[in-house]
């Protein structure tokens, strides 16, 4: 131990690494790899549908489009309608849900085909 050092020197050790054997195959024979192919699943992505249009793909004629919307009387339309009726405003304040688009049912269609790409309920 040299004066000075407050440890002494130590050799590093050789690494060692564990491999296993390379695999030959018997003479006359050949090795053959083997080769897995996994196939994806196909994943079908809920589209949300809400008041406003949205980009999509048409599952009809499949363009890439921008969804047409048109509002529509649905159940929250018919329930607000009944209950302004049950509060005695039914001189035609009860008719108020039909005039706004906030009470209705949301219809997307293809702007190219015309088909009902999806529908945003109010009361889902």
């Amino acid at each position: 131990m040299e004066k000075g050092s407050p440890y002494p020197q130590q050799q590093p050790q050789p690494q060692q690494y564990n491999q296993p054997p390379p695999a030959y195959a018997p003479p006359g024979q050949q090795s053959q790899a083997t080769v897995v192919v996994t196939q994806q699943p196909n994943v079908l992505l809920r589209q949300n549908f809400r008041e406003v249009p949205v980009r999509v793909t048409c599952p009809s004629c499949s363009a890439d489009i921008m969804t047409a919307t048109q509002f529509e009387i649905g159940m929250l339309t018919w329930l607000a309608a009944g209950m302004i009726c049950l509060f005695g405003l039914w001189l035609g304040c009860c008719l108020i849900p039909f005039c706004l688009d906030a009470c209705k049912d949301v219809v997307h269609t293809c702007p190219n085909c015309n088909h009902v790409v999806g529908k945003y309920s109010k009361l889902s």
